[in-house]
């Protein structure tokens, strides 16, 4: 199903210093849930801590109704969780297609269902299949973020967890990893989506947060962002 619920969580680096304070939240089954806020509001930290990176100092995250704050990455992923961080997560030594075959490792028995999944990769990002024997380290900044989705989502996780995902990108790729993101989402997959870029934040999610401090400063969805879109840009930047 991939719901997400986060409560009262209090999570941070250093002992006695918390990034996050008291964040609750919610990530309902087949949407894309957006976290904006200014830097250092703690947006990457919350991503990290949901996928076991780090241990929360207080609070709960479940899934499906499954406490699964003291489990490790590993073990995260095992229940359908996905992470693609925000700089790239690929294996620079490999080809395009060994990164994605690695993707696939846990049904790699699966002849046929590995060659759909690279086959789906491929059509999403027609330009990963005319690299698919160059390796990885002859991308660009472009190419090697949409390998590092298409890496994650061969696995067909319930919910994914996106950090940054238009960083550095020239606009034509941002459309490209958007749009990719809109199609898993409406193939079922639940995203949670941590985003500087606030104008498509509120373009492609369902419902939005909005951190500052560690704390959650508003929400709701939508529509209700994106009637006070300026005002919520300039907090963003500002942290004000």
């Amino acid at each position: 199903m991939g719901r997400l619920a986060v409560e009262q969580l209090a999570a941070g680096y250093v002992e006695g210093i918390d990034i996050l304070t008291d964040i609750t939240l919610r990530v309902e089954p087949g949407t894309i849930t957006g976290v904006i806020g200014p830097n250092g509001a703690g947006k990457s930290t919350l991503l990290k801590t949901i996928f076991g990176f780090l241990h929360p100092k207080r609070g709960r995250i479940s899934l499906d109704g499954r406490d699964i704050s003291a489990m490790a990455p590993h073990e995260i992923k095992r229940l359908g969780i996905s992470y693609v961080p925000q700089g790239a997560n690929i294996f620079p030594q490999l080809t395009v297609e060994e990164n994605l075959l690695l993707g696939a490792w846990v049904i790699r028995s699966d002849k046929a269902r590995v060659a759909d999944r690279l086959e789906r990769a491929y059509a999403a990002f027609p330009r990963l299949r005319e690299r698919q024997h160059r390796r990885a380290t002859m991308l660009s900044g472009g190419e090697a973020k949409m390998l590092s989705l298409a890496k994650e989502l061969v696995t067909e996780p319930t919910l994914l967890l996106v950090d940054e995902p238009s960083a550095g990108l020239a606009p034509r790729i941002v459309e490209q990893v958007y749009a990719r993101l809109l199609e898993v989402r409406g193939q079922g997959v639940t995203i949670l989506l941590v985003d500087q870029n606030i104008n498509k934040a509120v373009q492609v999610s369902d419902y939005l947060y909005m951190l500052e401090r560690g704390q959650v400063r508003r929400e709701g969805p939508r529509r209700d962002f994106a009637d006070q879109l300026r005002e919520i840009v300039r907090d963003a930047l500002l942290g004000a």
